[in-house]
């Protein structure tokens, strides 16, 4: 893996481990950002063979014909496969695969494979989400060891990281729009390729991406974001829901966790959603810990900043994103099916995730590959407590332009032990991304929970 990583020349590879890492950058650090560097860290010059090209500012206005509430229009719906990656040639593509990856061709040799199209680079946000990432730069800070943060709001807490966990931290605090509803759910076909929809109903609040958040109030409230979830199908599950409250300082306060049970008719306190308990309804395909690629306290992993590589990712998925794809087209026996997706060479930050000794979660090691021009999660390679490659875990993104921010359409966990997947984010057949929705802080209540259970 080394000898494929260009590693930083500024960076300092650093073990968590210090009660407070300071992660500042100098004035002449911060003002890189918007010149040589995207506003939110990346590099902004394309590679040398020019397989990547240079940020011009990513998606900036809406393709023709295209209205908030539809699905997106694809604005490459002309691009054609420049080839395509398959068990019988990825050797020759190995230094921009993960070890997931590569499993992938292996495990599937007749039926996987990777459609490369020319590489856009389509990630945007709003201004003032660079605004305040460039103000984030000088002034923000981990806390607890990095298991919080201050001094940052709205934008990239650490565009410029100086470790692994800020890097993760940004992650986490990308900016995904201030408010989030989703109708969908997530299937997981069974080895012979059965499967059934579980629907949901989800509302997230990012307390965080507020525009008018200040650092200041964000550490006097210690809440990040508050997500709700409810299942809405099938019948023997409708009505389950779960409400989180994701700190800022999770030492101070760790993550606030409730559910709602149909059968008990009650709210109960629920501290166990959190690292690799089970995720809801996954079939045991994924921990709590991967929704979104990576979420919650990063308290129990040593994190390691390796460097950057060039990889083949999952980016600009609008065939696979759109409302002309059925869940039956998408779902296919081992793994979704490859002529909806879209792969691209990219720049990934690398970061591995290693166990610490005195803790205990499935996973021994992580390797999380991070899009430098929106530190989305692009893929994660899982290893189990043996050190085996376990699971590895696939965003495919999209740019919701009306927000902008690039975000996944569908996320793809695969285990390899049981040859099964969970795909977690189907929309196709319900609502796209709603964006306006102006939720409060009343609607994430304990008590809102039983309300919303019971509906």
């Amino acid at each position: 893996m080394m000898k494929k990583l260009v590693l930083l020349t500024t960076a300092v590879t650093l073990a968590l481990g210090a009660t407070q890492l300071q992660a500042k950058v100098s004035e002449a650090e911060a003002a890189k950002l918007g010149n040589e560097l995207t506003p939110l860290g990346g590099e902004k010059a394309g590679n040398a063979d020019g397989s990547i090209p240079a940020w011009d500012g990513g998606i900036t206005t809406h393709p023709a014909g295209y209205k908030e509430g539809d699905f997106h229009i694809d604005p490459f719906a002309d691009d054609k496969v420049l080839f395509e990656i398959t068990a019988s040639n990825y050797k020759e593509y190995s230094e921009f695969l993960s070890d997931g990856q590569k499993k992938l061709f292996e495990t599937y040799p007749d039926t996987y494979k990777m459609p490369v199209y020319q590489s856009r680079r389509s990630a945007s946000n709003p201004q003032f989400v660079y605004d305040a990432t460039k103000a984030n730069a000088t002034r923000g800070e981990l806390v607890q060891g990095g298991n919080g943060i201050k001094n940052a709001a709205v934008g990239v807490p650490f565009p410029i990281p100086q470790n692994g966990v800020e890097a993760i931290w940004n992650h986490i605090l990308r900016y995904r729009g201030q408010a989030i509803g989703r109708n969908g759910g997530q299937a997981a076909p069974t080895a012979s390729g059965d499967y059934n929809v579980i629907g949901f109903d989800e509302i997230l609040l990012v307390k965080y991406s507020d525009k008018d958040a200040t650092p200041e109030a964000l550490v006097e409230e210690n809440i990040l974001m508050k997500f709700k979830q409810k299942i809405t199908s099938p019948a023997r599950l409708a009505g389950t829901a779960l409400l989180v409250h994701e700190t800022m300082d999770q030492v101070r306060e760790p993550r606030q966790a409730w559910t709602y049970n149909t059968g008990q008719r009650r709210v109960r306190r629920a501290p166990n959603i959190a690292y690799d308990a089970p995720g809801t309804a996954s079939d045991g395909l994924r921990t709590t810990d991967d929704f979104d690629m990576f979420n919650g306290a990063p308290d129990r992993y040593n994190w390691e900043l390796k460097g950057k590589q060039e990889m083949y990712v999952a980016y600009n998925n609008y065939k696979l994103h759109s409302d002309n794809a059925k869940y039956a087209d998408i779902l296919h026996t081992g793994h979704i099916n490859p002529e909806l997706t879209r792969f691209e060479k990219h720049r990934v930050w690398v970061v591995e995730a290693t166990l610490k000794d005195e803790f205990r979660h499935i996973y021994q090691k992580r390797v999380f590959f991070i899009d430098e021009d929106s530190w989305q999660i692009q893929v994660a390679d899982v290893y189990d407590t043996r050190g085996e490659l376990y699971r590895v875990a696939i965003a495919y993104g999209v740019n919701y332009y009306e927000v902008p921010t690039q975000w996944s359409t569908l996320d793809v966990y695969h285990d390899l032990n049981s040859r099964r997947y969970l795909a977690l984010g189907l929309d196709n057949e319900d609502r796209v991304y709603d964006f306006t929705v102006t939720p409060t802080d009343k609607e994430f209540t304990p008590q809102a929970l039983r309300r919303e259970g019971k509906r």
